[in-house]
């Protein structure tokens, strides 16, 4: 389902526009979303601010990073396949050759006291531009007066009742249609579920077969991936874990890369042993620094398993290859839900219920990302953590005497360089970068 007027937008014209927000999608989800906001629904027009909506509702129940999701979306819907395709690689591309530079940087230098004091700083920015994207997308999603309570429970739900994701996206859904359907004013003056006012959409078979037809092809290039390795290399392979690990990642982890950090995290450090407890915070402030989305972490953490457990291959080509790995299958996948789902979604933007039970969904990803923002806070701030479980209750809290004063000091400067004198992402993390190179030497 592609909109009649873009037929009058020049393929070229929007390939500067991917390459452009490919370059400049810095700040995370929230900022990326805002950037693809105002240029294709306030800038170029392409897109109104009921169907943008709509996209990145669906985006959002979708596993994976819906700001690159969101770009596949809108790419298909302005030059079909083609696109997605391109519009999706180029969100992703410029930060992925980024954050291996960065990450051949951080494994040939990490052990150096400037490097380690680099990434000292990096954490503390990063806490303070996570505190800031809650707040970004809240301000955006938790309108009318259902959703503030949704996101309220999905947080209470997932912070202290250690409820899975999926269970709290299902009934969040499940909530929103049910007041949709029951209550004509639950959602009333929420553009994500305006009446249908777009009428220059049309329904067109050839788009709907060639979205499946790619998302064919895209679950075949997937699947041979992951069998080609197993059957080749053994299913206790660094590389084939690598591949099962992060497919699997692709399908179970919801909620943005924001939601899916916190499992790759434990994953990564407890049951696989690939990192140490600190090194993803390293991964997320190198991510952070680059454009592109955050979920190109797993990148990072692809490159230090392979390196580490390298076999016949040189250490370094195996981490790259190891990265490039993680890139391929975590993804790949992105594309077959956009392609397989997106034309379907389109066709159902009249369907009130159904784009109720969407922005409800959105709605509780707020929560999510609240609950993951308290899990960085505890794990840069304390050192020990205690678990209080029982009659219903699991909540993980930090150990107050093992507080990190040198590592408190540097967060509160950098909320005060994000919220006082609001500062970019990038000036912040430069600024944090040096404080922490500052404060290494001071501690050494």
């Amino acid at each position: 389902m592609i909109a009649k007027d873009a037929l009058r937008i020049p393929f070229a014209e929007a390939l500067a526009v991917w390459w452009r927000i490919g370059l400049l999608s810095f700040g995370g989800p929230a900022g990326q979303i805002a950037l693809m906001h105002r240029v294709f629904v306030e800038e170029k027009k392409w897109l109104d601010e009921s169907r943008f909506l709509h996209a990145l509702n669906y985006c959002m129940l979708l596993p994976g990073p819906e700001a690159q999701q969101l770009a596949t979306y809108i790419g298909w819907l302005l030059h079909g396949v083609k696109g997605g395709l391109v519009a999706g690689l180029l969100f992703i591309l410029p930060g992925a050759f980024a954050i291996l530079a960065l990450t051949w940087v951080y494994v040939l230098l990490g052990d150096l006291s400037v490097v380690e004091g680099l990434f000292f700083g990096l954490k503390a920015a990063v806490l303070a531009i996570v505190v800031q994207a809650l707040l970004r997308i809240a301000a955006r999603t938790l309108t009318g007066r259902l959703k503030p309570v949704v996101a309220l429970l999905a947080f209470l739900a997932l912070f202290a009742a250690g409820l899975p994701f999926p269970v709290v996206v299902l009934g969040a859904g499940m909530l929103g249609w049910i007041a949709a359907r029951l209550f004509d004013d639950a959602y009333s003056g929420d553009p994500a579920i305006s009446s249908r006012a777009d009428s220059h959409l049309d329904t067109s078979d050839v788009d709907i077969l060639n979205a499946r037809k790619a998302a064919i092809v895209c679950v075949l290039l997937w699947l041979v991936t992951v069998a080609g390795l197993f059957l080749w290399r053994g299913n206790s392979d660094v590389y084939t874990e690598l591949a099962v690990f992060f497919s699997k990642m692709a399908v179970v982890t919801f909620g943005g890369a924001y939601a899916v950090l916190a499992y790759v995290a434990q994953q990564g450090v407890e049951n696989y042993q690939w990192l140490q407890p600190g090194e993803m915070l390293d991964g997320l402030g190198l991510a952070e620094t680059t454009p592109g989305p955050l979920i190109l972490v797993t990148q990072f953490v692809g490159y230090l398993a392979a390196f580490r457990q390298a076999g016949i291959e040189p250490a370094l080509l195996a981490g790259t290859l190891g990265a490039l790995l993680t890139t391929w299958v975590t993804f790949l996948p992105c594309f077959i839900w956009i392609f397989a789902g997106a034309p379907y979604v389109e066709s159902l933007r009249g369907n009130r219920a159904l784009s109720a039970a969407l922005a409800a969904i959105t709605a509780a990803v707020v929560g999510v990302i609240a609950n993951l923002a308290l899990w960085f806070a505890f794990n840069v701030l304390f050192s020990q953590t205690h678990r209080i479980s029982g009659g219903g209750i699991d909540i993980l809290l930090p150990v107050l005497s093992s507080i990190n004063l040198p590592m408190a000091s540097l967060c509160a400067m950098a909320f005060v360089m994000i919220f006082v004198f609001r500062w970019s992402v990038l000036k912040t993390l430069a600024g944090m970068a040096l404080a922490g190179m500052v404060a290494q030497q001071l501690l050494i």
